[in-house]
């Protein structure tokens, strides 16, 4: 089964272009070549109903490319992979969180351990958050903004900041020891992941380098960040 584009039923409205159900070896843009077909004259914008697939920024930035050839664009993103949402919200694209069908290839990463949060359960919340905010998550958060002094982000699982990290956040709230806060820039009143807790470091940043902190040994250690976002398994 290969993607299809379904042109938008009525003007005004969004293409959908629908991936196939993910099989691991699979190409995207081999994929959607096939969807395209015959309709090179459909012009307008897209949405991507991406299922499974764990699309990341290099991916999405491919497709992008691809569908421009033919004057289409992606203008939202519709998945059950928390990486792929994270990726399409790196890029400016509206998101929508669908349910992980049981059974799919990425099913089998999604199981839990005790205090563990659901990959298939994130929050994008856009916007800078100020002084007394606290911004809460059962799952793995993404703000696409600042987190300014005084106020807070605590989730379950990861917490990624695309912006300055400068208030308290807490990864891991439930015991997750594996959970991670990744941020553009790293220099937060107080981080905490699980039961550990360590002050942000004094020195600047480098230049155009994103930060991490994970637990090593029992203690929280900020790096740079890993360019993959924590949850592509």
């Amino acid at each position: 089964m290969a993607a299809q584009l379904i042109p938008a039923p009525a003007p005004q409205q969004w293409h959908l272009l629908r991936l196939p159900p993910y099989r691991g070896s699979a190409d995207l843009i081999t994929e959607v070549g096939y969807g395209l077909g015959d309709n090179l004259d459909l012009k307008g914008p897209v949405q991507l109903l991406a299922g499974d697939w764990p699309l990341g920024l290099r991916e999405l930035k491919l497709l992008q490319e691809r569908l421009a050839a033919g004057d289409l664009w992606i203008a939202r993103v519709r998945s059950s992979r928390p990486e792929s949402l994270v990726a399409a919200a790196a890029l400016g694209l509206e998101t929508e969180a669908e349910a992980l069908e049981t059974g799919s290839p990425a099913d089998s990463t999604a199981s839990e351990r005790p205090g563990q949060a659901s990959p298939g359960n994130l929050t994008i919340h856009r916007g800078t958050l100020r002084s007394g905010d606290h911004l809460q998550s059962e799952g793995s958060v993404l703000l696409l903004g600042d987190l300014n002094p005084g106020a807070r982000i605590s989730a379950v699982g990861h917490v990624l900041v695309w912006g300055r990290l400068r208030g308290v956040a807490h990864a891991g709230v439930r015991g997750d020891r594996d959970a991670v806060i990744v941020a553009l820039q790293l220099r937060p009143l107080q981080l905490r992941i699980a039961d550990a807790v360590a002050r942000g470091p004094q020195d600047a940043p480098a230049a155009g380098q994103a930060e991490q902190a994970r637990l090593v040994e029992g203690e929280i250690r900020i790096d740079p960040a890993d360019p993959l976002w924590p949850l592509s398994d």
